[in-house]
């Protein structure tokens, strides 16, 4: 390793560290419900005929794929 590289580094302040603990403390979620405008809006959203048959192939693609696009 030269010389550059190691003046490149840098160690992490107090503060990032601080920062990191309490972003892992923190509870992912999945955020606020929709609102009553938004979940009607949702409704009325009508499906692509092509939807069901093009969900279905790629179920059936994707259970037969190996490594990480996997179905399980």
């Amino acid at each position: 390793m030269s010389d550059a590289d190691r003046t490149d580094r840098t160690r992490p302040t107090k503060e990032t560290r601080e920062a990191e603990r309490h972003e892992a403390r923190t509870r992912a979620d999945a955020g606020k419900e929709p609102t009553p405008d938004e979940a009607r809006a949702a409704d009325e959203n009508e499906l692509d005929e092509n939807v069901p048959e093009h969900y279905e192939e790629m179920t059936e693609r994707g259970a037969h794929q190996r490594g990480e696009g996997r179905i399980a």
